[in-house]
């Protein structure tokens, strides 16, 4: 059986990685590069290029308490795996 590895994205700025997870795409984990930089791995997918682009555009509306408790919720990822 062959089995498809879903394409990712990573992304490293905390505040459209929070926008993402806000607006349900799929967060996969986090990865650390050599430099100890945080890269958040998302779910590539048609509606996850739809948020980023919403989101660069400026016109994504997100819930503001979602925003900030998924922000916060990130943040933590950051540092316990330091």
């Amino acid at each position: 059986m062959n089995m498809k590895q879903p394409i990712t994205m990573r992304i490293r700025d905390l505040g459209l990685a929070a926008a993402l997870v806000s607006s349900d795409c799929d967060l996969r984990g986090t990865s650390r590069d050599i430099n100890g930089r945080v890269y958040f791995i998302f779910t590539q997918t048609k509606e996850l290029d739809v948020v980023v682009n919403s989101y660069w555009a400026d016109t994504l509306n997100v819930r503001a308490r979602r925003f900030y408790d998924n922000t916060k919720m990130l943040k933590s990822a950051i540092y316990a795996d330091e």
